[in-house]
């Protein structure tokens, strides 16, 4: 929305600054979004008095002129035909800018004759395109600056051009008036009264409008007027001025004047030759296949349903976005019906986005004109049409009936202070809204029409926090529920995941949120793909099942960085996953990825291919964090996307697993397109017990004041049996009293035989209770022993 300072200034009396008007009206949520200030690229220009020219003595077309300006007289060669002694123009001096030839002056010779300066044309200074000679002005005195003379002589030269920007709900703020009510409500100056005189009928209009039933509820009303004997021609310079000023092309009277009262009042008018109109004017539905030849000059085929203004040959109008050529005003126009109409917004909305069609009329019909000013309008455009084009007007042809607006709201004073924050009396609170417009009958809100946002008690709130000022809010901190220190606002799992986030970074990995949603294939490699899980309208193809588990989204994220050329990746993710799709079937994960190798290769050769271990170790860094027990075991058995033979499971028992680490299964790497090897491990956050006394800090450190015991096994066992079983019997066989179980030696062949293999463990030994004696050893070390032998058939190597 476009407007200049002076149109403003029609409707509201005030001495504000363009700087002041601006900041004004964002802080009433009329977002400025541009102002084109010409006084700004004339402010340091001056007027100074030619007082002799002289011809250039080596130039025929040049002249060499005494100026006098507010520094003394200076010397200046000039080239144009009319620079004589005698007349008053505008003196452009060395170091300002001139913006017409985009050039910064400065002193200089021509033709051997030093210049200090130069004296405008309009052109140069971006006035006008005229170009024939400097500016001479009737009046004005040496060293008077020229946006000073142009604002007291011709102030439209300098008349700023402030654009806003319109939210959907603030229809009333595409007129000018209604910025200017705004901007009066707030105080920055009054509103300005508008009188409407309505010019008085002379005869009947031969012209007769109907809207048909069905279409009432699109079309409730339709005023119109026919003038005869007017005289069509170019607009008023001022009108031609505003409509040039804010990017408008004047066409002709008759058509400038719809197009002013559009942007003046918020009230779309359209103006049909009345001798072209056969017979007379129905608003109906098109039935569908119906065209009609618009002013822009395309042809349109109306769908069913949409709203038409019609004549007894056929259809004449677009109803609120656009009329026909075939009926539109020329020079040679002297009768005319002009049409002020309401429209149902949401009808003229789709027609106008079916159709493709774009005018100021359908973007302000779409968001709400005033009701109670459909007459009015049309009394004003035919006010001003009769007194500028002539012509006598018709009796009022109206058809249909104004919609009911009537509605109020309470205004609770103490609420509105409670919401807002503020303190505003109940006085200036009613002042409020008076000035914008509403009536208070008691405590009672009554809207006016033009505000058609105003649905409730809390747009009341919103008004007088708006013209109060939200800038002039002070933030206070909400009071304490209970005093003393508060409690924390996290959950377990908050900070759990916090915890992860944090000890996943400092071992070197960059986290990834990837989308929840993945593709069917992906899906059902991680045991997911169903239809519980499946999107009933997914954005993609690509994104057509909820995750069973994060990996496949690092996955991704790994095979395009590898696609890139980077190989070597350490990827976590912390997020959700889903086993089903109603509420509550989701848990939470906390994965990591490592692919390629450890690091860059170097001459000490530390660099190797990632492996299971590293995940293992990082896994047990994070369960750390998150306060997982320390001493776990390791099982198998993990999902089926994991290597069947290398990888684990940090259990609590046998039905209570905490994660997942391991080598990710072969196929899954080639499915996935991942190259190089490729690790991971999978947290169930969720699945780590809680303390019973938790606390923020750290516990103290529990030591053991009597010695430590290793004592080292050897056991023989059959080749296929797994270590992992070995290790997990001898640490079982004293939970209290065994602290660690290592394996330190592996022996195949020799004297063992054919498929057999030897074990040897160190199992530490931590006493709580008192020294170790020899007969306490020896029976830990005979229930290890049976342990292990009960779980893999292990005999003690002799």
């Amino acid at each position: 929305m476009k407007f200049t300072l002076s149109w403003l200034k029609d409707h509201l009396d005030t001495t504000a600054s363009v700087d002041e008007i601006t900041e004004t009206l964002t802080d009433l949520g009329l977002e400025v979004e541009g102002v084109e200030n010409p006084a700004e690229r004339l402010k340091t220009f001056t007027l100074a008095r030619v007082k002799d020219a002289q011809q250039h003595p080596d130039a025929d077309r040049l002249r060499v002129c005494t100026v006098e300006t507010d520094e003394g007289d200076k010397q200046i060669v000039c080239g144009a035909p009319n620079a004589r002694a005698g007349i008053t123009v505008v003196l452009c001096k060395p170091g300002d800018y001139v913006p017409g030839i985009d050039v910064t002056l400065s002193v200089g010779k021509i033709r051997g004759v030093e210049s200090h300066g130069m004296m405008a044309s309009e052109r140069e200074l971006e006035l006008s395109d005229e170009h024939d000679g400097i500016i001479e002005l009737p009046s004005g005195t040496v060293g008077e600056k020229f946006v000073d003379w142009l604002a007291a002589n011709d102030p439209a030269k300098v008349d700023p051009v402030i654009e806003i920007a319109i939210t959907p709900n603030r229809g009333d703020a595409l007129g000018v008036r209604g910025i200017a009510r705004d901007l009066a409500a707030r105080g920055l100056g009054k509103l300005k009264p508008l009188a409407v005189e309505t010019v008085p009928a002379t005869f009947d209009s031969p012209i007769g409008v109907s809207i048909d039933g069905d279409t009432l509820d699109g079309a409730p009303l339709f005023y119109g007027r026919l003038i005869r004997g007017v005289k069509n021609g170019p607009s008023p310079k001022w009108m031609q001025k505003r409509l040039k000023a804010i990017g408008l092309r004047p066409i002709s009277f008759l058509v400038d004047v719809t197009n002013f009262f559009t942007y003046d009042q918020n009230r779309p008018l359209h103006v049909f030759d009345a001798d072209k109109v056969k017979g007379n004017l129905r608003v109906h539905r098109a039935t569908g296949g119906e065209e009609i030849l618009a002013l822009d000059e395309r042809t349109y085929t109306l769908l069913p349903g949409m709203i038409a203004i019609s004549d007894d040959e056929g259809v004449e109008s677009i109803a609120g976005v656009m009329g026909g050529e075939v009926t539109g005003c020329t020079d040679e126009t002297v009768n005319v019906f002009v049409e002020s109409a309401l429209w149902d917004p949401v009808q003229i909305a789709t027609t106008g986005r079916a159709l493709k069609i774009h005018t100021d009329a359908r973007y302000r019909f779409e968001r709400g004109v005033d009701p109670e000013y459909a007459l009015d309008g049309l009394e004003a455009a035919v006010r001003m049409i009769v007194d500028v084009a002539g012509g006598e007007a018709s009796s009022l042809v109206k058809a249909g009936a104004a919609p009911k607006w009537q509605r109020a709201y309470k205004l609770d004073p103490k609420r509105v202070q409670s919401l807002v924050g503020m303190e505003i009396s109940e006085s200036e609170q009613r002042q409020t809204l008076t000035a914008l417009g509403f009536r208070m009958d008691g405590d009672m809100a009554h809207v006016p029409s033009w505000r058609s946002d105003v649905q409730g008690q809390a747009d009341l709130v919103e008004e007088v926090a708006r013209i109060a000022s939200l800038t002039k809010l002070v933030g206070r901190p909400l009071p304490r529920m209970v005093a003393g220190v508060p409690k924390p606002i996290l959950t377990a799992g908050q900070v759990r995941a916090s915890s992860a986030r944090r000890t996943a970074a400092s071992l070197g990995y960059n986290e990834c949120v990837t989308y929840s949603f993945i593709d069917v294939a992906a899906a059902s490699l991680f045991g997911g793909g169903d239809d519980a899980t499946r999107l009933e309208n997914p954005i993609s193809s690509d994104m057509s099942h909820m995750r069973p588990d994060l990996l496949p989204g690092l996955l991704r994220a790994a095979a395009r960085n590898q696609a890139r050329g980077y190989m070597d990746l350490a990827l976590f993710e912390v997020g959700h996953a889903f086993h089903g799709g109603e509420p509550g079937e989701q848990h939470m994960q906390i994965s990591g990825l490592l692919v390629g190798r450890t690091g860059p290769k170097d001459v000490q050769k530390a660099s190797r291919p990632v492996d299971l271990f590293d995940a293992k170790a990082d896994a047990e860094s994070i369960l750390a964090a998150i306060g997982a027990p320390a001493k776990t075991q390791i099982m198998r058995n993990g999902p089926a996307w994991w290597h069947p033979g290398r990888h684990g499971q940090f259990c609590l028992g046998p039905k209570k697993v905490m994660g997942v680490f391991g080598e990710l299964h072969p196929k899954v790497l080639r499915e996935m397109d991942i190259k190089g090897p490729a690790v991971a491990f999978t947290i169930w956050p969720e699945e780590v017990p809680i303390p019973k006394n938790p606390t923020a800090s750290r516990p103290a450190l529990v030591t053991s004041e009597f010695q430590a015991v290793e004592r080292d096994f050897a056991f023989v066992l059959d080749s296929g049996v797994e270590v992992l079983n070995l290790v997990n019997a001898a640490a079982g066989a004293d939970k209290a009293l065994i602290e660690d179980v290592r394996v330190f030696d592996e022996f195949i062949g020799g004297s063992l035989g054919e498929g057999k293999k030897s074990v040897a463990i160190t199992v530490r030994l931590q006493p709580t209770g008192g020294t170790l004696k020899d007969k306490d050893i020896e029976a830990v070390s005979a229930k290890i022993v049976e342990k292990v032998q009960k779980a893999t058939g292990g005999v003690l190597r002799g």
